[in-house]
């Protein structure tokens, strides 16, 4: 099932518990507006090649729209809808004053020179320009972009609007980025599964972790889960897999990554087939890669008693059916991994104040809304008899319905 179907399912069925109408559903589900634009560069070679860029921008009821921009070969608009979708029940989630938004280069940034991506990000700031924002829609980095790609779009829209820190979250510390975005996704996953553990009467001590993906989300995860006596058994990227029952050492590890760019051929754990990484024992399973991962051929194989989604879409909802019955608990992706949305809020924030906060109360404030928001999704499943994804949907969808309503929608 794709990005699209699924986050509709999900939609629609927190919607029926909330008992909304049907126009207003109807109307929530709707994009607010889908970008497409063509971006032609000249290559280092002189040739010129041309790119789809896009930009889906969801809903604004309450607040400016927000998302990530990524450069990945399989950026389409089905995805892009979703994704932006998802941003705007997350950060409802969240409880922070905005809507969703995502955007994306159909391109792979490991063919193109620095050069090129700077030439292509300028052009694709080009024509979206007038349609982002400080105050309607504030792009931030995804996967194949980082701080220097936002670092980009920051000069280039400033040259048509002025010097626009609070346009871009996830720049550069330089240019107005903030202390502790770098690791926020991931430090947000930890809080979410502390309190999913807290929950059940465990901590993250103790508990043997499986990683499936050692990007920016997936490493930090597996640093912070380490530091607080967490075993991690084993992790996957793109290079390969590796485990160890003894637990992975993950600083060395990290260091290996920085030296070869991936997790293949470290000394400290054995090579294991990149497929199977989902399947093997542990407590908890958190997958940091791409959507659609765990799905009807695999969830029945899978050993984890919990799940923590830093991806996003990473469980099927055949598979979501499965794992229920087999008693898996799953912290779902727009609840599990909205750390990295939250501190891209705080670095608007201080970028509009024009006043930066230390690291330490940018994490005590991550602690607290990743807390917060547990308590509210655990009470949305409560009240309407649901699991944990039904709750936080629940959750994010009321939020969003009844700002629009209050802002004077009508059926």
């Amino acid at each position: 099932m794709n990005a699209l179907v699924a986050t509709n399912r999900n939609f629609r069925l927190a919607a029926r518990l909330l008992g909304l109408d049907s126009k207003l559903e109807r109307s929530l589900l709707i994009p607010f507006r889908e970008i497409k634009v063509e971006c032609t560069i000249p290559k280092d070679d002189g040739t010129l090649a041309s790119f789809v860029g896009f930009r889906v921008q969801h809903d604004n009821a309450r607040g400016p729209m927000k998302g990530g921009i990524r450069y990945h070969p399989e950026v389409d608009p089905d995805e892009v809808n979703a994704l932006a979708q998802l941003m705007t029940w997350k950060t409802a989630v969240a409880n922070i004053p905005y809507g969703g938004a995502k955007g994306g280069i159909g391109c792979n940034p490991s063919d193109l020179s620095i050069s090129e991506l700077e030439r292509l990000t300028r052009v694709f700031t080009q024509k979206i320009h007038d349609l982002i924002g400080v105050h309607t829609d504030v792009p931030a980095p995804d996967m194949g972009t980082g701080p220097q790609t936002m670092a980009w779009i920051l000069d280039e829209y400033s040259k048509f609007h002025g010097y626009s820190p609070a346009v871009v979250t996830g720049k550069p510390i330089d240019l107005g980025g903030s202390l502790g975005r770098d690791a926020a996704t991931g430090r947000g996953v930890l809080f979410a599964t502390e309190a999913l553990l807290n929950e059940h009467g465990k901590t993250v001590s103790g508990q043997r972790f499986v990683i499936q993906g050692f990007g920016n989300v997936g490493s930090w995860a597996a640093q912070l889960i380490s530091e607080n006596g967490g075993k991690v058994v084993a992790v996957s990227d793109i290079s390969g897999a590796i485990k160890n029952s003894k637990g992975i050492d993950i600083p060395a590890l990290l260091k290996h990554v920085k030296e070869t760019r991936g997790v293949k051929g470290f000394h400290g754990a054995d090579s294991i087939d990149p497929k199977s990484i989902l399947v093997k024992d542990c407590d908890v399973l958190i997958p940091a890669a791409l959507g659609g991962v765990i799905n009807r051929e695999n969830a029945n194989e899978i050993k984890a008693k919990f799940i923590i989604e830093a991806a996003n879409h990473p469980t099927d909802p055949e598979a979501d059916e499965i794992l229920s019955k087999k008693g898996v608990v799953i912290l779902p992706d727009i609840y599990a991994n909205s750390g990295g949305v939250t501190v891209s809020y705080f670095e608007w924030v201080q970028n509009i104040q024009g006043f930066m906060w230390d690291e330490e109360k940018v994490n005590n404030e991550l602690r607290t809304y990743m807390t917060y928001g547990f308590k509210a999704m655990k009470e949305m499943c409560k009240a309407h008899n649901c699991d944990l994804r039904m709750g936080a949907f629940t959750l994010g969808v009321n939020r969003v319905a009844r700002a629009t309503v209050l802002r004077g929608w009508e059926a």
